[in-house]
């Protein structure tokens, strides 16, 4: 709508001072002669705003103006809790709302001000997926934050680890939380509170169904919970392995966190070596994540993990022999 960017124009040139028409255009994406248009229109509405000519120029209010048309409507105001994470308010379709809340923000602010939390924005950025691996995405996730919002439920097909597959779920999602680039959306179920991630949605259905969240719900505490509980539940045994002392000083280069810590609280013995008990999740994922060290880690226990690489390496040579 015109008045949003009139309205938008008038910030832009308050909180960044000058503007040339190109730097206006690309940033509101419209054409040049918008916005020539537009700022002819602010002028005969009574706002001071002039251009500067040459190299340099561009457009600026009157020194000392400043408007107090500020208010975030309701969406932005929604959407603050996103501003400084554009990624995530991109996968929940909130960019608009979020860079508008931004922007009026910034706009309330006294300059100084303003230069200060511009220089932040510009040092610190934060990028939530790790490391050799994308963001997930998932043509659903818009849908469940708007169900997170309006405290609708959804009925979903979600694929899920264990037989049956596939199986049909209706939920009152309370919260999303994104963590390594993956969303996760916590909601009540027949069985309780559950966590599904959302990229392993296959299917969804809104509903004009509300429902009532119980009072003092806590999505923090509750994914600290969760994550308590899935590490227990996940690591089932404990391996004994002897770590050779050329890995344990290239530790600080080793993606295994539960190695690298233990190997950090042991005491060497003369050669530099450690042994360490490490816990696992299962023998054939032991297996897995202690082959790609080679001759530089020994299991010494459980036997059947050992018995396990011994089967992995014999596999491995007849392949690469013949």
């Amino acid at each position: 709508m015109r008045s949003s960017r009139l309205l938008s124009i008038l910030l832009l040139l308050q909180t960044r001072r000058r503007l040339t028409a190109r730097e206006l255009a690309d940033e509101l994406e419209v054409s040049l002669r918008t916005i020539y248009r537009d700022v002819e229109a602010l002028a005969a509405a009574g706002v001071p705003v002039y251009a500067d000519q040459g190299r340099a120029g561009g457009y600026r209010l009157v020194e000392g103006y400043r408007t107090r048309l500020t208010g975030l409507n309701e969406q932005e105001a929604a959407a603050l809790f996103l501003v400084g994470m554009p990624g995530a308010a991109a996968a929940l379709g909130l960019t608009e709302q979020t860079s508008a809340a931004e922007l009026k923000l910034l706009a309330a602010l006294a300059p100084d001000q303003r230069d200060r939390a511009g220089r932040l924005k510009n040092r610190f950025h934060l990028d939530l997926p790790a490391w050799y691996q994308d963001a997930e995405n998932s043509p659903y996730l818009a849908p469940v934050a708007d169900a997170v919002l309006h405290d609708r439920r959804i009925k979903v097909l979600y694929r899920r680890w264990e037989a049956p597959r596939e199986v049909e779920r209706v939920l009152e999602p309370y919260g999303l939380v994104l963590k390594n680039g993956s969303w996760y959306v916590v909601a009540a179920t027949a069985g309780g509170m559950r966590t599904y991630r959302v990229s392993s949605i296959l299917a969804l259905t809104p509903t004009d169904e509300e429902f009532e969240r119980a009072d003092g719900f806590d999505l923090a505490g509750f994914w600290q919970e969760h994550l308590d509980q899935f590490d227990q539940a996940r690591f089932t045994a404990e391996a004994v392995v002897r770590v050779s002392g050329p890995l344990v000083a290239r530790m600080h280069d080793v993606s295994f966190p539960l190695l690298v810590k233990a190997v950090a609280a042991a005491e060497p013995a003369e050669d530099g070596s450690v042994t360490v008990t490490v816990p696992i999740e299962s023998v054939g994922n032991a297996a897995a994540a202690f082959c790609r060290f080679g001759d530089a880690l020994e299991v010494l226990e459980p036997p059947e993990l050992r018995a396990e690489l011994a089967k992995l390496g014999r596999t491995l040579a007849g392949i690469y022999e013949s």
